[in-house]
């Protein structure tokens, strides 16, 4: 495996990754997606057509737990995310779901990769006969599902059973796992940890702007409070990208504070950080929604790097 830590800059036109650090939540049965349909923001009921959602699951109080992708792999549904979220999420639907025709479990049997960059396309062209796209983002194919997931550096994710070396073409240089960390910055993809579950409404987290909430689905746990988020304008926060740049070996960050005259106070959280080895650093943050662009921040476990607020490739404007 290549080991360097490319900027965003400096990634090639076609790349795998070996994504360890994600899972997926199965949920099988004849019940399975009236089930899901009652969980989670997203409409599951569109699946069939859309063939890819992207959802969170939240606790009663709006709070989220997990953000997914969901896709179906033959009658069942998975929800894709990280490892980090998949034990909490796996836990309060599984606690719900005694009362559906519904099984529901980890698909510890999955791996996931990913192709990725300009040329990825070809790629995949090699594993699939027809190539996903956003108009049909999932393909299920010779023992393999290929998702699309449209963003700013083309990328396909590769479910499968199948080891690493039996689905990737050895000519397609393999990068570090955190390169997918990389990816979700740049796209304005939350990445949430341990730390974050239970911590933040949807909206917080940009889910709106990302199409993973329907407002017309009905009745779904944390509704009520999602639904104030949006109508009444009550939501303070969201998610912003930022990069920075430190040839020093990041401490573990948390927090950001935003500089007020001579002093700093806390601005946020940090959600994700990925550092190349050139030193450019990029950085995931939940903020105050109406931070302005060139206000000065900097780490607070790491005083020395400061950040810049940079464009998303999307509106984050609640009402649109």
């Amino acid at each position: 495996m290549t080991q360097v830590l490319p900027s965003l800059e400096q990634l090639p036109e076609v790349f795998s990754l070996n994504l360890s650090q994600l899972g997926a939540i199965r949920l099988a049965g004849e019940e399975n997606s009236h089930y899901l349909q009652g969980q989670v923001t997203c409409d599951v009921l569109s699946l069939p057509e859309s063939k890819l959602l992207t959802g969170a699951h939240c606790n009663a109080k709006g709070k989220v737990f997990s953000v997914f992708r969901l896709f179906n792999l033959g009658d069942s549904h998975l929800l894709l995310q990280p490892k980090t979220t998949l034990e909490a999420s796996l836990k309060e639907l599984q606690k719900f779901g005694v009362f559906a025709k519904v099984d529901i479990s980890q698909a510890s049997e999955l791996n996931f990769y990913a192709i990725a960059g300009e040329k990825s396309g070809t790629a995949i062209g090699k594993l699939v006969s027809t190539l996903p796209d956003s108009l049909t983002p999932v393909v299920e194919e010779n023992d393999i599902s290929v998702l699309y997931i449209a963003g700013q550096i083309p990328r396909y994710v590769i479910a499968t059973n199948k080891a690493f070396n039996e689905v990737i073409d050895t000519n397609i240089p393999e990068l570090d796992a955190s390169v997918w960390q990389l990816l979700e910055i740049t796209d304005g993809f939350p990445h949430l940890s341990e730390n974050h579950i239970d911590q933040y409404v949807p909206q917080m987290l940009n889910l709106q702007a990302i199409g993973a909430i329907s407002f017309t689905k009905g009745c779904y746990l944390g509704q009520e409070t999602v639904a104030r988020m949006q109508y009444l304008g009550k939501n303070k926060r969201a998610l912003f990208s930022l990069t920075g740049q430190s040839s020093e070996t990041l401490a573990e960050l948390k927090q950001l504070e935003q500089q007020l005259g001579e002093n700093w106070r806390k601005a946020g959280d940090v959600l994700a950080y990925y550092q190349a080895d050139n030193g450019a650093i990029y950085l995931q943050a939940v903020l105050a929604s109406d931070i302005a662009a060139d206000t000065a921040l900097r780490a607070k476990e790491q005083e020395s790097l400061s950040l810049t607020i940079k464009p998303l490739p999307y509106s984050t404007d609640i009402n649109k």
